[in-house]
């Protein structure tokens, strides 16, 4: 970990905690609890899927544009712009940082609903891969808006993209199509972990590899974005 990495790193932990983001997450936290406390017993691994997964949706599309509306209304990205921080540890920190978030609420949530019976290694894989799609799609779509007022209505396009594999995973709609969203691969992940669903191996393989290409695809749109709008309207005025 390079100096500057680290920097970064205890920047956006102490934001996390400024702008309110940590406390968001606990009380988001309680509400998913109280949905699991709900659900019976024999139902609870089937429902921490879909619970596992509307959380990571919640923290990870809606946390980093908070963030970056928060540091773009306070000029913290144009202090940011003329430090030896560049993008790779900005952006980097910042998945980090709300990614190791994700993982800690997932696993409470796994762990209140199902104890310790999931495999630990497809959940890891499927909450860290998730947690970084929504990141990623949400800090694209943000970019361009200078306010969340302005970003929130065209962002639930994306969110909706996002979550169309509910459709499959659930059977509602069934169609090869749907193998073309990343969410798609994670899903089966999560399922897996918990028991519901038997992969194939073709489909192990699809699950890790095809939203890790996504992912390189939309690291490198993430820093177009940024150059594009946050450095070249910061750097004007």
């Amino acid at each position: 970990m390079t100096g500057v990495f680290a920097q970064a790193l205890r920047l956006d932990l102490r934001l996390l905690r400024r702008y309110g983001l940590l406390y968001a997450a606990l009380f988001s936290a309680l509400l998913w609890e109280a949905v699991v406390y709900l659900i019976p017993g024999h139902l609870r691994a089937t429902a921490a899927v879909y619970i596992v997964f509307g959380d990571l949706a919640l923290v990870g599309f809606f946390f980093i544009a908070g963030a970056v509306f928060f540091e773009r209304g306070e000029r913290t990205l144009f202090a940011l712009l003329t430090s030896p921080v560049r993008f790779g540890h900005y952006y980097a920190s910042k998945l980090a940082v709300l990614a190791g978030l994700s993982l800690v609420l997932s696993l409470i949530i796994a762990l209140t609903s199902v104890h310790f019976a999931f495999e630990p290694l497809s959940f890891l894989a499927g909450v860290v891969l998730c947690a970084l799609l929504f990141l990623t799609a949400s800090f694209i779509s943000a970019t361009p808006f200078g306010s969340i007022s302005e970003w929130i209505i065209p962002s639930t396009g994306v969110l909706a993209i996002l979550n169309v594999p509910l459709l499959n995973y659930s059977g509602l709609w069934e169609h090869p199509v749907t193998y073309l969203i990343p969410t798609q691969g994670v899903l089966l992940l999560l399922g897996s972990s918990m028991g519901r669903v038997e992969l194939e191996p073709w489909q192990w393989t699809y699950s890790l590899a095809y939203p890790l290409a996504a992912l390189a695809v939309l690291w490198t749109a993430s820093r177009r974005m940024f150059l594009r709008h946050i450095v070249a309207g910061e750097g004007g005025r």
